[in-house]
């Protein structure tokens, strides 16, 4: 389970999907109260950061087509002031990084590779 903390520029449409999944698995834990993940790592950072959660989803869309589920806005709402910022991390961007470049797969890192080092 992961949502990446890089730019959705720089992900290929495998991860994209794939982060896209996690988003709404996220989600509906959180909402719904379901007990599948309600305890995951990746899923405790988002607690109290439904606006976060939902504006990545958006940004993820944005490179995404024929999109058909969107997030309810009324939930971000309810979850508290500071829902609109995440500065929660379940690991670095360097090793995020690390991670998607031992998979070999589209995702275009060059520029994201610069900035950190």
């Amino acid at each position: 389970m992961r949502v990446w903390d890089l730019p959705v520029q720089v992900l290929c449409t495998q991860h994209l999907l794939g982060e896209h999944n996690e988003i709404h698995t996220i989600w509906n834990v959180i909402t719904q109260g379901k007990k599948g993940f309600a305890h995951h790592p990746e899923t405790m950072r988002w607690r109290g950061r439904l606006g976060a959660l939902m504006r990545r989803h958006d940004e993820l869309v944005s490179r995404l087509w024929h999109h058909q589920t969107p997030l309810d806005i009324a939930l971000v709402r309810a979850d508290g002031p500071d829902t609109w910022v995440q500065d929660r991390m379940v690991e670095s961007v360097e090793s995020q990084v690390r991670n998607i470049q031992a998979k070999g797969c589209k995702c275009q890192l060059g520029s994201l590779l610069d900035k950190i080092g």
